[in-house]
């Protein structure tokens, strides 16, 4: 793409008369947003509906953990102008790019699946009408727009859907919240030493700290740099660096705040309703749904399924596209969603095939709806190599340059490693024994 259609293109990301916090707010606040996807509302709903308010606690841990981890993806996508998969490529071996980007691409595609089989399981909980059909119809537009919409109008688009989210926050101002039990749940933090408990651990923190969202993320970063002609990667123009630090500091900040927010309406929804009724077995967000609708009413019922569809447009095409730029910088293709169909077919390629293997799926035996919970716990347990990646890549200065990741984020960083290496490890444990 030529210099003068990128600035036609990109125009309207970088209108000075746009007010200052939406240029600011950005890849974070789409990838905190599209962390609560229909898997992750089936997380979090089975989480509260099976341990109450006792769970809520993890959101609070979380939340620095998974602020650490996804500033370190947008600050390699930004100081390197390279995607996770660009740089594992050229400074680390081959087996490890090729392992991580093959589970990477599993997971996303069956994620893909089963977050389209809940959208149009919801839908249809809505409207009435054939499932089936609303998975193709959910699918070719998620493709669509990717593939067809300018990039900037794509990101505006990103940023209305994550609107959508709002529907939980209502669902709370609709039911009963014992606030003080809510709280004590919150801020106290409660562990039980059976399988169950530490495999909605390991799920509830590998939503939030999932590799598809920093791969995301950092990609995000680099098409930000190619979008606007006065951005270049930091490594080649380091008097950038502090208000592209900062920035991606504030985007993260709150694009992880709202996230967590979200998902923690969604426990104590379930957990005052669900857990309280005795309904303690839900396996996906649309359960989730159905179950509120005589226990909390319709209304509630309404806004629950009518998030499951909005956070569904949000979450697949980040899922597609995140798999699709691994797999185009490990094979050195063109990528990118500024560019034009033709001058990246390859990358397009990736991103549309797997969203329609994932559509397929709720046309096979394997029930996609199903591996919603447990996508997530696969998810939880794929991120600790990614994670050990990229903190490396953080302190490699072929990597990062002048501007390496040596303070206290850092720290964080390991933290949230070593926190997800030793949930894994526990619940591992406790199955055995």
């Amino acid at each position: 793409m030529s210099v003068t259609a990128r600035r036609v293109r990109a125009a309207p990301a970088s209108d000075p008369k746009q007010p200052r916090r939406m240029r600011v707010l950005g890849p974070g606040l789409i990838t905190g947003a599209s962390d609560d996807d229909p898997s992750g509302i089936a997380t979090y709903s089975q989480a509260g509906a099976q341990f109450g308010f006792a769970i809520s606690w993890t959101m609070l841990f979380s939340y620095p953990l998974m602020v650490a981890i996804q500033q370190i993806s947008a600050r390699i996508g930004r100081t390197t102008g390279k995607g996770i998969a660009g740089n594992l490529r050229q400074h680390y071996p081959n087996w490890l790019l090729q392992g991580i980007v093959a589970l990477l691409l599993v997971a996303n595609t069956i994620n893909i699946g089963a977050d389209l089989g809940a959208m149009a399981d919801a839908l249809r909980l809505l409207m009435g009408g054939p499932s089936l059909i609303y998975v193709i119809a959910f699918g070719a537009l998620c493709a669509i727009l990717q593939v067809f919409m300018a990039y900037a109008r794509y990101v505006a688009v990103l940023k209305w859907l994550t609107l959508a989210l709002f529907a939980y926050f209502g669902t709370v101002m609709v039911v009963d919240i014992p606030w003080t039990e809510a709280a004590r749940g919150f801020l106290i933090p409660t562990f039980l030493p059976d399988a169950a408990f530490w495999t909605t651990v390991v799920a509830v923190l590998g939503t939030p700290i999932s590799p598809y969202l920093f791969f995301w993320q950092a990609a995000q970063e680099v098409e930000d740099i190619r979008a606007e002609p006065e951005r270049r990667p930091l490594v080649k123009a380091p008097h950038q660096g502090p208000d592209a630090i900062q920035r991606i500091r504030l985007d993260t900040y709150v694009g992880m705040a709202f996230s967590n927010l979200v998902a923690l309406a969604i426990i104590v929804t379930t957990a005052a309703t669900l857990h309280a009724s005795g309904i303690t077995d839900i396996s996906t967000s649309n359960e989730a749904a159905e179950a509120l609708r005589p226990v909390a009413g319709p209304f509630a019922f309404t806004l629950f399924a009518l998030g499951i569809v909005g956070t569904g447009l949000l979450a697949v095409p980040v899922l597609a596209g995140s798999a699709a730029y691994a797999i185009g910088e490990a094979r050195r293709w063109p990528v990118g969603l500024g560019r034009k169909p033709q001058k990246a077919k390859a990358f397009y390629a990736t991103l549309t095939i797997a969203t329609m293997v994932g559509a397929a799926l709720n046309f096979s035996p394997i029930n996609p709806i199903k591996a919603l919970y447990w996508s997530a716990v696969i998810n939880g347990v794929v991120a600790v190599p990614v994670m050990v990646a990229m903190m490396h890549m953080t302190a490699n200065p072929k990597v990062m340059g002048k501007f390496p990741v040596h303070d206290g984020l850092r720290l964080v960083g390991w933290m949230a490693t070593a926190v997800m290496a030793a949930a894994a490890i526990a619940m591992g444990v406790t199955a055995v024994a």
